[in-house]
């Protein structure tokens, strides 16, 4: 996984916490805690982070499946 840019991880914050993010692999992870006392991670997929909720990622990534099962080749 590439890393991505130190301009672009300056500037994206946890949308739970407003926590600063630093990568590690494939996944974005907060500097602090989250009310349960976890970090919150955050995946990457195709160099793009799905910064969602933890409770609304699930939901996001079966979407996304659907909408991509439905696709047809191009005629």
């Amino acid at each position: 996984m590439p890393k991505l840019s130190p301009e672009l991880l300056s500037v994206l914050r946890c949308p739970v916490t407003g926590s600063t993010l630093v990568q590690e692999g494939d996944e974005l992870v907060t500097v602090t805690a989250g009310e349960a006392g976890e970090k919150l991670r955050y995946p990457i997929e195709d160099g793009i982070p799905l910064l969602l909720p933890p409770e609304l990622l699930p939901a996001a990534t079966s979407a996304a499946a659907d909408q991509h099962a439905g696709d047809s080749p191009a005629r």
